[in-house]
């Protein structure tokens, strides 16, 4: 009995197809079976894979337990209901925030983001000298000695801060200093820290006149643009998607009634589009209401219903896992909006509230309107569907030459092979086709791709959120990731010929604009056709073309 129960809790759901089967099929119709099986199944990862991620979460709490009882003021952890809302006990579950997900064991971690073995990159790439990265400005894409110690250096400093007894002026410094500077030298470390969430916080700790008011406008600028950025039609395939996926909602019945008609038809039913649209308005209303809100009936509602968007988000575990996250928002929440609701978010002080009004307004504005521009987290657009991304696609066995780079991982196939057979493993990687098809903006990727190679069948598909993630060490839905830039420093250490790599780009939709851009570039050429595609066309598409 232990090894039955053992056994499905380790082993995948199979694909209602022979894998090995589906493999050797037209493009057209992997894709079509694919988006099929995600319909029902999601990503068919095993029932284990919710139970590692609850241990993340436990790690990040039993942690910041132990930080804090390091500090007398706060008290053992046997009196954390006396503590657990106190401003040095936020402070520090910000830094120890920051030092999980800048060590990549928060977002972008594990087997939901094409990590099995190992399951992070983060600091186990970030610390290798000669490893690619994303430099801001400037040259060279190899990752130097100074990088390594800027890297090291912010992790000792979060460290020295969080076992301090209590904090000051000079624990904050060492962090608003070398973060920024990681960030010019590698952009990939400072969105993996999740900056315009943490750092910006830090920053209201060390310059703010009332840096709890500083850090309720940055918790509301997160609700509120998370809200803005959902104001499209991408938002409606992103709630079929995760249901699909949902380890909460394995109800057959329930999953098919996110679908027109399945299997003919997976545009989202009017059930998807409605709770699209009800997220939506949750989004937008609990910054209004715990921003308005003072204290008493008012205040609980916000609380309400900032529980009910952030229990729903996390019980479907999406892909990409913000876990660690959402569970920071609702700390938070708690600390800002509960405990001091009295707090007026006006009360930041002058200097700071310019600083404030240009990251939490300015940047997010220009993020919605040009979104090439901004990355989709420091504009805060999260999980809208409405992401930068692109497809690598590789002629024959020319992938191989990307075993000239120091990756953090071996190729995800190579990963999944040493954990099942063949057959298992071919089977969870082809939903990847699916995941990127069955959103919005994937349907774009069936009219680029007779664009971008002659037969695509000839051409093994990449997604490029894998390739960020073996290059880089790091990936979360960031297209800006892997885009030109990316590309050129992959050719310059791979040296692929003409036709071997081709790649499509696609950027995010801006505000109140029906089209998406895509570009089109050969790995050794460069760019070979731009140009814009209506949503308008994309939502009269299924997930997968008729024929390529």
């Amino acid at each position: 009995m232990i090894k039955s129960l053992l056994h499905s809790l380790l082993s995948p759901v199979a694909p209602p197809y022979d894998a090995l089967e589906w493999e050797q099929r037209p493009f057209a119709e992997r894709c079509r079976l694919a988006c099929q099986s995600w319909a029902l199944q999601g990503y068919g990862s095993p029932l284990a894979i919710v139970f590692a991620y609850a241990l993340k979460v436990a790690l990040l709490f039993f942690a910041w337990l132990g930080f804090c009882a390091l500090s007398p003021s706060l008290g053992p952890a046997s009196e954390l209901g006396r503590w657990w809302l106190e401003p040095l006990a936020f402070q520090k579950a910000i830094l120890w925030a920051m030092c999980f997900e800048s060590l990549g064991l928060g977002c972008g971690s594990g087997p939901l983001t094409g990590r099995y073995l190992p399951p992070i990159g983060g600091f186990l790439y970030f610390l290798r000298p000669g490893t690619t990265r994303h430099p801001l400005v400037g040259s060279g894409h190899l990752r130097t000695w100074l990088d390594v110690g800027l890297y090291a250096a912010l992790q000792l400093s979060l460290v020295r801060a969080l076992v301090a007894p209590a904090l000051e002026a000079s624990h904050f410094w060492p962090v608003v200093v070398l973060l920024p500077l990681l960030g010019l030298r590698d952009k990939t470390i400072f969105l993996a820290a999740r900056s315009e969430h943490y750092l910006t916080t830090v920053a209201c700790f060390l310059f703010a006149g009332n840096w709890i008011a500083g850090a309720k406008a940055v918790q509301l600028a997160l609700w509120f643009w998370a809200g803005v950025s959902k104001l499209n039609h991408h938002f409606p395939a992103v709630v079929g998607v995760m249901m699909s996926n949902s380890p909460t909602m394995r109800f057959t019945f329930f999953r098919r009634w996110m679908y027109r008609s399945y299997p003919d038809d997976l545009r989202p039913s009017a059930l998807a589009t409605w709770m699209a649209h009800a997220g939506t308005a949750l989004e937008l209303g609990v910054p209004v209401v715990l921003g308005l809100a003072s204290g008493g009936e008012a205040t609980l509602i916000g609380m309400v219903m900032m529980l009910a968007l952030h229990g729903f988000i996390t019980s479907s575990v999406p892909m990409g896992v913000p876990i660690e996250w959402n569970v920071m928002v609702v700390y938070g929440a708690f600390f800002l909006f509960f405990a001091h609701a009295d707090v007026s978010v006006f009360s930041v002080g002058a200097p700071m509230l310019v600083v404030l009004a240009v990251l939490l307004v300015v940047v997010p504005l220009v993020g919605n309107f040009f979104p090439r521009f901004v990355s989709f987290l420091l504009a805060m657009r999260y999980y809208a569907g409405n992401w930068a991304c692109s497809v690598w696609l590789f002629r024959g066995d020319s992938r191989k030459k990307l075993e000239r780079l120091t990756t953090s991982a071996p190729w995800p196939m190579e990963q999944l092979l040493r954990l099942y057979d063949r057959r298992t493993a071919v089977g969870l990687l082809g939903k990847v086709v699916a995941f990127r098809s069955m959103h919005l903006h994937g349907k774009a990727l069936q009219l680029l791709l007779p664009k971008a190679v002659d037969r695509v069948d000839d051409y093994e598909w990449a997604d490029g959120e894998l390739i960020a993630g073996l290059v880089l060490g790091w990936n979360f839905g960031e297209g800006h990731l892997h885009d030109e830039r990316l590309l050129r420093a992959v050719q310059a250490q791979c040296g692929f010929e003409e036709g071997e790599l081709r790649c499509v780009f696609l950027e995010s939709q801006p505000l109140f604009k029906g089209e998406l851009a895509w570009r089109i570039a050969d790995a050794k050429n460069g760019e070979r056709a731009r140009g814009t595609v209506r949503i308008d066309e994309l939502r009269a598409l299924q997930a997968w073309p008729a024929q390529l």
